[in-house]
């Protein structure tokens, strides 16, 4: 069985990899699925500020999991096997990582993130296409009105 990571930013355009997942899966795809969003780790005013870094932590785990919420929804739904992950860090550097430690053997991702231009590939999309050790899937948008269009 496959194990694919889907590296989730809460955007409308990162839940294109998720239903791209489960057009596979509806095609007969037996798989597992990583669903991972990355904070990026405090700054150093937010540390100052934060009496207590455990705090900083629970808060940036909450906002990660909220945004993961639809993707691993969406997938549970369809009995597929979903593990909902959160870290902090560098998000090219960390989805690197993920891979490895979660053993994923492949990665779905939308080529742009909510905070990323329209024009070519986002750059952590760039990077995970130039870095990772397993094969990486970009999903575009469908155009409006083609039968792929959720």
């Amino acid at each position: 069985m496959i194990k694919y990571l889907i590296p989730v930013d809460g955007s409308a355009q990162a839940m294109h990899a998720a239903y791209h997942a489960m057009r596979l899966v509806s095609s007969g795809l037996k798989a597992r699925f990583v669903v991972a969003n990355v904070q990026e780790a405090p700054n150093l005013y937010e540390l100052v500020v934060a009496h207590d870094p455990d705090v900083l932590h629970e808060v940036s785990d909450a906002a990660g999991h909220d945004l993961i919420r639809a993707a691993v929804a969406l997938l549970a739904s369809a009995s597929q096997l979903v593990e909902a992950v959160v870290v902090s860090g560098d998000p090219a550097h960390a989805l690197l990582e993920l891979v490895e430690s979660h053993a994923c053997d492949a990665v779905i991702m939308s080529a742009h993130g909510g905070g990323e231009s329209e024009r070519g590939l986002g750059s952590v999309a760039q990077h995970l296409v130039q870095h990772c050790p397993v094969p990486v899937t970009i999903v575009r948008p469908a155009l409006p009105g083609s039968a792929d269009a959720p």
